[in-house]
Formats: structure tokens, C-alpha cells, sequence
């Protein structure tokens, strides 16, 4: 089954929960790309994280990355240990 789509502007109406397994360490440098590619080519990465009702993924630009969270445009936060995966 696809996971669905989301729009980041929906991203705060969902119950976001961690991933089943902790994907921090092996995302860290993906993270860091996506960062680069989004502040210095506008690019879009495909984020896709876990919420209570299962798997979304959201197709954005990452703004940056702190230490708990990713941060997109209008302030929208996703915290990094409920990421499963993110592609370029």
C-alpha cells in the first residue's frame, strides 16, 4: 500500500510519533544534504515519518536541522526520531 501524501500545511494536524526503529544516526548525513540542497538550490527532499495513523510522507524543502527536529517553511517541525526515510 503507497504511503499517502501530505501537505506540509497539514503536517500540524497530524499526531506525529516516532518511528518504530531510531533511523537518527543513519538520516543525520541525509539530513545535512537535504539542509544544503534546500537553502542553496531550492530543492525539495521527500520526508516520510510516522503519526498515529500510519506512515505520511510530505515532499518540501528542509530549512534546517537541529538536534531533535527538522524544520520546514512556516515554522513546521518534524521531530527526527519520527523519520523513516528521506529522499532527493
Amino acid at each position: 500500500m503507497p504511503i499517502e501524501i501530505v501537505e506540509k500545511e497539514h503536517i500540524g494536524y497530524l499526531n506525529i510519533i516516532s518511528a518504530k526503529e531510531d533511523h537518527t544516526d543513519e538520516l543525520r548525513s541525509k539530513l545535512d544534504e537535504a539542509q544544503r540542497l534546500g537553502n542553496e538550490f531550492k530543492s525539495k527532499a521527500v520526508i516520510t515519518f510516522n503519526t498515529t495513523i500510519g506512515p505520511k510522507r510530505v515532499d518540501t524543502t528542509v530549512w534546517s536541522v537541529t538536534e531533535k527536529y527538522v524544520q520546514l517553511k512556516n515554522n513546521v517541525h518534524i521531530p527526527i526520531k519520527s523519520l523513516i526515510d528521506i529522499d532527493f
